[in-house]
């Protein structure tokens, strides 16, 4: 079995964990977003990296 190069996972692990912290902060400073909060709530915890960035270009809603 080959070893995780872990040089390469760490820095998209960081980008995960920074973009889900970032993304939670942000839904909960805003009063309105596109879509209920709960559901924006479960993308951003489960939907990983991809969550984090489908939440700030879709379900951050402009005033």
């Amino acid at each position: 079995m080959d070893s995780v190069n872990w040089g390469l996972i760490m820095p998209l692990l960081i980008l995960q964990a920074l973009l889900a912290i970032i993304g939670l902060i942000s839904l909960a400073k805003v009063e309105h977003t596109r879509g209920p909060k709960w559901l924006w709530l479960i993308i951003l915890i489960f939907g990983n990296l991809l969550g984090s960035i489908v939440y700030f270009t879709v379900g951050r809603k402009d005033i």
